[in-house]
């Protein structure tokens, strides 16, 4: 606790705190975590809560400069498990139930609530070194920070780590309107949220009585249409909206993953496609096999990142062995055609590569923001939760991507040639240089807004007089 009175000591001279409260997984505590940098550019205070395996993550992974770390000040804390859970899991509960997300995620769903005493007792220590105390708290965890009502000098702002586009069609699919969707196929919410995830979900909606603002990490340049209509045509034109993204490192380099970018100098432009699930996918065995012969009967070189899911608890050994196993002999086939990389790497350097033409993803929004924002064409593979509609904004609104699945065929087996006949039209089809020629032009439009009186700055610029009022 030494480091968290010292914080709090670095605090009382400061007329403004601001505290981020991320959701416990990847993409969500990096994004706070790139909100947090965006603030403390600002010579503000900025502290950054969770639970101790959660920040140690987030540490490790982040491919901020040492120095832009140093300037937050993190608080963890110890957060206990259930060994078992007491929500529904099960296909005769939830016939919606997907096995690939939910028996890996629901230990972080039943344990986040166990922060709210820790991180009351913060907050209230907090707002008592400063004239305002402003919460930006992730979307799913307002149950833990819902104790601000009783500060008097306390102020919160919920964060949204998915896009304006999901908010715009939960609000369309409540009103029984979805024919305002301009979107063919528009899937079902209940066959995308699995009931324990929706059910969460509403629960911390709900609490959500206290915000005086949303925040999206997003850009007006991306989502600019569906902020608008969420203000002009829902309501919304009382709150205060703030799209700060895209929240990653746009400019810096680091030497992580040095390898791997040697590897990439030597392709030509736009050669290599980059294969990615994010951190929370479980494939069974057939799933990578015919992944690993589509690649394969493609003939496209590709960097494969290709690691288990996140568990809840890193010190637990059950279930761990080699990881993920390929079809016999398929690296030594690949060598010079493709790499398979199994522990963290930097997909935002990856995806920043002249030789990167393309990204297979399961079109989490943190993974969608970063391929944009880059330039970068989306082969989609949605799996659960808001992916399903990300892949759909991707491919039919934005135009900048092609499927690999749609979501009315998730129930079968991607097959080798279904992988193979996407990645050639992604990286070597005409259609696929028209898709890719639209995602340059929209990166390059988000790569502006960031800078120097661009449309996000501008955002960024928005926010801090808003809270420095």
């Amino acid at each position: 606790m030494e480091a968290t009175s010292a914080a709090l000591k670095d605090s009382s001279t400061s007329s403004l705190v601001v505290v981020m409260v991320p959701f416990l997984a990847q993409s969500h505590l990096n994004q706070l975590l790139q909100f947090a940098n965006v603030v403390s550019s600002y010579d503000i205070p900025v502290h950054y809560i969770s639970s101790t395996l959660h920040i140690a993550q987030v540490k490790s992974r982040a491919s901020n400069p040492i120095h832009q770390l140093t300037k937050i000040h993190f608080h963890d804390y110890p957060l206990q498990f259930s060994s078992s859970s007491s929500l529904p899991i099960s296909h005769h509960e939830d016939p919606f139930f997907n096995s690939k997300f939910v028996e890996n995620a629901i230990p972080h769903f039943e344990a986040s609530p166990n922060l709210r005493q820790p991180v009351a007792e913060l907050l209230q220590s907090l707002s008592q070194t400063t004239k305002r105390l402003v919460v930006v708290h992730d979307v799913m965890m307002a149950s833990v920070v819902q104790d601000v009502v009783r500060i008097p000098n306390g102020e919160a702002y919920s964060f949204s780590c998915g896009s304006a586009f999901i908010f715009f069609a939960s609000i369309c699919n409540a009103l029984g309107r979805n024919d305002i969707v301009s979107i063919k196929n528009m899937p079902s919410w209940e066959s995308c949220f699995p009931a324990v995830i929706k059910g969460f979900v509403d629960r911390e909606i709900e609490v959500v009585k206290f915000q005086a603002g949303e925040i999206f990490n997003s850009c007006r340049a991306i989502e600019g249409s569906f902020l608008q209509s969420l203000v002009n045509d829902f309501g919304w034109e009382k709150k205060k909206v703030w799209a700060v993204g895209p929240l990653h490192q746009t400019t810096i380099t680091n030497n992580k993953d040095k390898w791997l970018l040697e590897w990439l100098d030597k392709q030509e432009s736009n050669s290599v496609m980059y294969i990615s699930f994010g951190t929370t996918t479980i494939f069974s065995d057939e799933e990578i096999k015919e992944l690993a012969i589509g690649l394969e009967l493609s003939g496209v070189k590709f960097i494969w990142a290709l690691r288990e899911a996140d568990k809840f608890d890193v010190s637990s050994t059950n279930g761990e062995g080699q990881g993920p196993q390929l079809p016999n002999g398929f690296e030594e086939r690949m060598k010079g055609m493709g790499i398979v990389v199994r522990e963290w790497v930097s997909q935002v350097e990856i995806l920043r590569h002249k030789s990167i033409g393309g990204f297979m993803s399961h079109c989490g929004w943190n993974s969608c923001m970063e391929s944009i924002s880059m330039g970068v064409p989306l082969a989609t593979w949605p799996l659960h939760s808001d992916q399903p509609l990300n892949a759909l904004f991707i491919t039919q609104v934005l135009k900048v991507g092609v499927a690999v699945l749609e979501w009315e065929q998730r129930d079968e087996v991607v097959s080798s040639s279904m992988i193979s006949r996407a990645v050639r039209t992604l990286m070597a089809s005409n259609e696929g240089g028209e898709v890719r020629k639209r995602a340059e032009e929209l990166g390059g439009e988000v790569r502006k807004s960031t800078e120097k009186g661009g449309a996000t700055r501008m955002e960024w610029d928005s926010f801090i007089a808003h809270i420095t009022r």
